[in-house]
């Protein structure tokens, strides 16, 4: 059986710019990174003002495991199918991360025969974003300790600076460091630590500004620490923005690939689903919107922490929702989450199916009372999947009114989307009455409980350490309005990792909340959160190599 790596390679790309003609993209537009990669200016969007949006559709999932769920293969796979049908799709995802590329999770460009290619350099260096990023990130921080350096004119507490620099690479050596040793002139030492690149608050902003200017505005909110009479510092403090800005002008444009059977694909941008919102950018979702009829895009982990946020920050700032919703399962992960071992899940466990099926239950209920917006559930199928197994979740999400259509996108590609791209522009032509979790003009302890209780089905929120007097702090700063980024652990409705399926009797606990001014949302730290991840005991880089023709092998 051919790898994913292999599947891709094979794979005869039509030229990028037949792919952007293909959209009634202007040449001029287009900036070219060789022949199969282009970014697209985002001033195009100026000139479509008028031009109806097409139908949004955003792809989620259950609650991840070991198992594997496969929501960026269903994502491209359904954007291959809509094509099938005959319906003008396009695709927008998010830019892989260095980090989990030589990890543990490996590549993020789809898997099987639903893939966007030139898969390898969609996952390794691209078109630059993240490098970018990362350098705007590190600027501001060499800024602010010159800043302390040359005279500290701002009064800077520097035990009580917040910003930290930024690589894109799991190196847990990095989380904590001293730094500013040596001579006087060496700088001021002081703790500080780095976080993974898609943590950085530069990545949100990018991926949520709407152009340069707002690009510009967002970075100057940026608070980078306090001083010593408690007040915020901002990168428009240390004027910043500007040369920020620069290093970002390239990255703010978002990036065209296509799929394996030449569907056009937007990927741009990539911040972490667990501390920031974890969706593309609004600019490439936007894009997409007014040059297609479909529009895939998709959310980070399960439900609860991708599509909330995308519901509740994103669709919030850029003015938009989805027509239709996407949740992605498996026989094998709801088994899981039913208590099955991770060795037994290629055999029929009626029993393990049953306590799972509550966690996919849950997200489809939330998708659907609490959102109020209309879902199907796509079941990636493995052929050690029994008819009993398939049956038992059709019937018990039939009882919620909700369809679930087999998806065999991993092995036939589009072909294998068709019935789920039918079942969508089903959904996508039904009314339907979008609300959010919560309301702006609560307060944030409000706000943290709506989440908690409406999307976790937690018994409420419990705020211990500095968190109570972060609230107060937040509040009189003026940052009471702004939406709630839950930051938790992906793998379960609760802050604890090891509570699978659907929990109940928990509380969810804050012990930290911090803002992201730029970015334009309340941080809340929950369980044991990490903004910098650590490699595996043999992680994926030791698989992956490059012979003398220069061809990537080991990427998956």
């Amino acid at each position: 059986m051919l790898t994913d790596i292999e599947i891709a390679q094979q794979c005869r790309m039509k030229k990028i710019t037949e792919i952007a003609d293909s959209l009634g993209i202007p040449e001029d537009a287009l900036e070219l990174y060789g022949n199969y990669k282009a970014k697209v200016d985002y001033g195009l969007l100026r000139s479509y003002e008028d031009r109806p949006d097409g139908k949004l559709i955003l792809v989620t999932a259950i609650n991840p495991t070991p198992a594997g769920e496969g929501k960026t293969t269903t994502s491209v796979g359904l954007g291959d199918g809509l094509r099938k049908i005959g319906k003008r799709s396009v695709i927008a995802l998010r830019e892989p991360s260095l980090g989990p590329v030589f990890g543990v999770k490996g590549g993020a460009a789809g898997g099987g025969y639903a893939q966007v290619v030139p898969m390898e350099d969609i996952n390794l260096h691209f078109t630059g974003d993240f490098h970018a990023i990362g350098a705007a990130n590190n600027l501001l921080a060499a800024m602010l300790d010159n800043h302390i350096q040359q005279g500290n004119a701002l009064d800077i507490d520097p035990r009580r600076i917040t910003w930290r620099r930024a690589v894109d690479m799991n190196d847990r050596q990095l989380r904590n460091i001293i730094d500013g040793l040596g001579a006087r002139t060496d700088g001021t030492p002081r703790q500080d630590g780095f976080d993974i690149t898609v943590a950085s608050e530069v990545m949100a902003v990018l991926c949520l500004a709407s152009d340069i200017m707002d690009l510009k505005q967002r970075l100057a909110r940026i608070i980078v620490g306090y001083t010593y009479s408690n007040t915020p510092v901002t990168a428009g403090d240390l004027k910043a923005q500007g040369a920020m800005a620069a290093l970002l002008k390239d990255a703010l444009k978002p990036n065209l690939v296509q799929t394996l059977e030449g569907t056009p694909a937007f990927i741009h941008g990539g911040p972490f689903a667990n501390i920031a919102h974890g969706c593309n950018s609004v600019t490439a979702t936007r894009m997409a919107l007014k040059l297609s009829d479909y529009t895939v895009t998709e959310a980070g982990f399960g439900a609860d922490l991708g599509a909330e946020k995308f519901l509740d920050i994103k669709s919030r700032m850029a003015g938009l929702h989805p027509d239709a919703v996407v949740i992605v399962a498996t026989v094998r992960a709801l088994k899981h989450h039913g208590g099955a071992a991770k060795t037994s899940l290629g055999v029929e466990d009626l029993d393990a199916l049953e306590k799972g099926l509550p966690n996919l239950l849950q997200h489809v209920r939330n998708i659907c009372e609490v959102y109020h917006l209309p879902c199907v559930v796509a079941l990636n199928r493995f052929p050690s999947d029994t008819d009993a197994e398939l049956e038992l979740v059709s019937r018990k999400c039939a009882e919620l009114g909700v369809r679930v259509v087999l998806s065999e996108v991993w092995a036939k590609g589009g072909e294998g989307g068709r019935e789920l791209a039918e079942e969508v522009v089903r959904l996508c032509e039904e009314d339907n009455g979008f609300s959010f979790a919560y309301d702006l003009d609560m307060s944030i302890r409000e706000k943290l409980d709506a989440i908690a209780t409406r999307i976790y089905h937690a018994e409420g929120v419990d705020l211990v350490g500095n968190a109570p007097k972060q609230l107060k702090q937040l509040e009189k700063l003026g940052f009471g309005g702004l939406p709630i980024c839950m930051a938790k652990t992906q793998y379960s409705f609760s802050d604890d990792p090891n509570l699978l399926g659907a929990p109940a009797g928990f509380r969810i606990t804050v012990r930290n909340l911090k803002v992201s001014a730029g970015a334009g949302f309340i941080v809340a730290l929950t369980g044991e959160i990490m903004t910098m991840p650590g490699l595996p005991k043999v992680p994926a880089a030791e698989k992956i190599d490059v012979d003398e023709n220069g061809v990537i092998t080991g990427l998956f």
